[in-house]
């Protein structure tokens, strides 16, 4: 019996419709696929059964590794390592397909490092098919003007594209979580800004979203020395707040914020 281990967030998808409709959002016969998360290998089974030609799968918990190994013996390259230690650049010459059902405690970091290590127009992967805890989707999707709005969702559409796929009750997990889930599907952008170092867009809307509720004078005379050049460059008023500006609003401060 596997025992089940809170620090790693583990809630497993049992719900064989859901698993049946994430296998087929897209074609996985003869493609490189990469599974994070697996836990017992509900959606490995059905990943596995659409003859993928190659699967890679990255488990942390060394108990869950060893059942996943004897269960699917040679039909899966199982990783018994951190996803947040491993380079997903050096798994594979060809570009995966990833899957993961993610840790809810570490999911937004997990999504920021693939993000901001991206290089240039090079991806790794040709999407990204996530689970994620309700709330967070939210605030992946949100827009400019709405509460949720912030870091998360600058961050995650910089470089790819977001759709939500569906909402998944508790139901569909064992154990129950205390919360929605919800399935997004990324896809790289073709064009977007590109920086000297991502991690300024990252460091600019962390001093940005720090005081989300104050008006934009703080971060702005922090980051720019109250240069009034950039604000009307950029035609930014100052007496809003941070959720108020557009994505391309943060990039195009970012690249300006590079200049200094």
């Amino acid at each position: 019996m596997i025992k089940l281990k809170k620090s790693l967030g583990q809630n497993f998808l049992i719900n064989e419709n859901i698993l049946e409709k994430i296998v087929s959002l897209i074609e996985i016969k003869n493609k490189s696929i990469l599974e994070v998360g697996p836990g017992t290998g509900n959606l490995t089974k059905y990943i596995l059964r659409e003859n993928p030609k190659k699967l890679f799968v990255v488990e942390k918990d060394k108990a869950l590794s060893f059942y996943l190994r004897k269960k699917f013996k040679d039909k899966i390259i199982l990783i018994n390592e951190d996803i947040l230690k491993i380079n997903e650049k050096t798994l594979n010459e060809e570009k995966l397909i990833v899957f993961g059902n993610l840790p809810y405690n570490i999911s937004t970091e997990i999504l920021a490092k693939w993000v901001l290590n991206l290089d240039k127009k090079i991806f790794w992967f040709n999407c990204l098919i996530l689970m994620f805890q309700k709330e967070v989707a939210d605030r992946i999707i949100s827009e400019f003007n709405s509460s949720k709005y912030g870091r998360l969702s600058i961050l995650a559409n910089w470089k790819l594209s977001v759709k939500k796929i569906c909402d998944i009750s508790p139901d569909s997990f064992s154990p129950k979580p205390k919360v929605d889930s919800s399935l997004l599907f990324f896809t790289p952008k073709k064009n977007f800004y590109e920086f000297k170092n991502p991690k300024n867009l990252e460091k600019l809307t962390r001093v940005f979203f720090n005081q989300r509720r104050k008006k934009l004078k703080t971060p702005f005379s922090i980051l720019f020395n109250k240069d009034s050049n950039v604000l009307k460059k950029l035609k930014i008023d100052l007496d809003l707040r941070p959720h108020n500006l557009k994505h391309e609003i943060y990039y195009k401060l970012t690249e300006e914020y590079e200049k200094l």
